[in-house]
């Protein structure tokens, strides 16, 4: 199985400290260093400081959102990344949501889904060396009417594979249809079909099979013998997420656990969360919220639940260590290593 990292929140941490941990996660063997892109950070600058200081592990955006760019500028910026990174460069594209997408960048969040797909179709283009002569519903190059023609991204081709994040059925649908692979949030290998059913069913419309995408999900990781606490110290985190990661309209991440049968929780929980009951909210995350959405416990429960990842049929896993400082972290994960390649023996 695949391992990766997300890094970001650059300019409250040390630079250097980042780099110098990448480098230490390079030298340990992990596939792939995601950069996040949030409210805070691109994730572009800092895969191209990223790319000058590693040599072999892959770099991902986790994601560019599709709604700060126009899509032939994300074209041009993979291309960029994937050139100077030696192609080590992995486009991961998301929607984002409503809250971020119409009050940071100041765009419609409506047709979030056909402005992904046209987004990819796009970028597919450039990435082949065509000229971006496009009619969609959101994109039309060139612009009717005016003095614009087709142009050609002045680029050799290259073959920059696309991840999507994607929660939603729908989106799910069209992942398993188009993309390369997914980056999966919030996903349980007990409740693996809540995601995969969606996936499936887009990769067989498009005559694929989920053996042709690469199957990506978060996954924290806590190891220790005082398994109670460990849990505890997660409350707050899936709270968050039931609560604030979306308006109290639209939360992908909520919607998501309810697919997977914990509606009555999930609702409960984001209500709180609203209403301002942040440490109520967190008390009541049942403790299955937790332990059958990443590994968490003994070392022999961790492996355990790596084991129920690659029997769900996932590829790879972005560990979020939950450890506290970088050398903690590092430790945490040569013990997932030692564990994992333990699992594959």
């Amino acid at each position: 199985m695949k391992t990766s990292i997300s890094v970001g929140g650059y300019a409250r941490s040390d630079r250097e400290g980042t780099v110098a941990f990448v480098q230490a996660v390079e030298a340990l063997g992990v596939d792939c260093v995601w950069c996040a892109e949030a409210w805070g950070q691109d994730a572009v600058t800092a895969l191209t400081w990223l790319a000058a200081h590693t040599k072999r592990i892959r770099l991902g955006s986790g994601i560019i959102q599709i709604s700060a760019r126009v899509p032939s500028m994300t074209a041009m910026t993979a291309l960029s990344l994937d050139a100077l990174s030696g192609g080590r460069f992995i486009l991961g594209l998301g929607a984002s949501g409503p809250q971020v997408v119409e009050g940071l960048h100041g765009v419609p969040y409506a047709a979030p889904l056909t402005r992904l797909r046209e987004t990819v179709e796009i970028v597919r283009l450039a990435c082949r060396g065509e000229k971006l002569a496009y009619e969609g519903k959101k994109h039309v190059l060139p612009r009717p009417g005016g003095e614009g023609k087709a142009i050609r991204l002045d680029h050799p081709p290259a073959e920059i594979p696309i991840f999507l994040a994607t929660l939603a059925p729908k989106s799910l649908e069209y992942t398993g249809a188009a993309a390369d692979g997914w980056l999966g949030t919030s996903f349980s290998p007990e409740h693996a079909e809540a995601h995969l059913a969606h996936l499936r069913r887009g990769a067989e419309s498009a005559g694929r099979s989920l053996d042709d995408i690469e199957l990506n999900v978060a996954c924290s990781v806590a190891i220790g013998d005082d398994v109670e606490r460990l849990i505890e110290a997660r409350r707050p985190g899936v709270a968050f997420n039931m609560g604030a990661m979306g308006s109290a309209q639209t939360n992908f991440y909520n919607e998501a656990f309810q697919r997977a049968g914990f509606a009555d929780d999930a609702k409960a929980i984001q209500r709180l969360w609203l209403d301002g009951k942040r440490q109520e909210a967190a008390a009541r995350v049942p403790e299955e919220m937790i332990t059958q959405f990443g590994a968490i416990g003994t070392a022999e429960m961790v492996a355990a639940r790596f084991r129920a990842y690659r029997a769900a049929g996932i590829d790879g896993l972005t560990l979020r260590l939950e450890a506290d400082g970088p050398a903690a972290q590092l430790a945490l994960l040569e013990q997932v290593l030692d564990i994992l390649r333990a699992e594959a023996a």
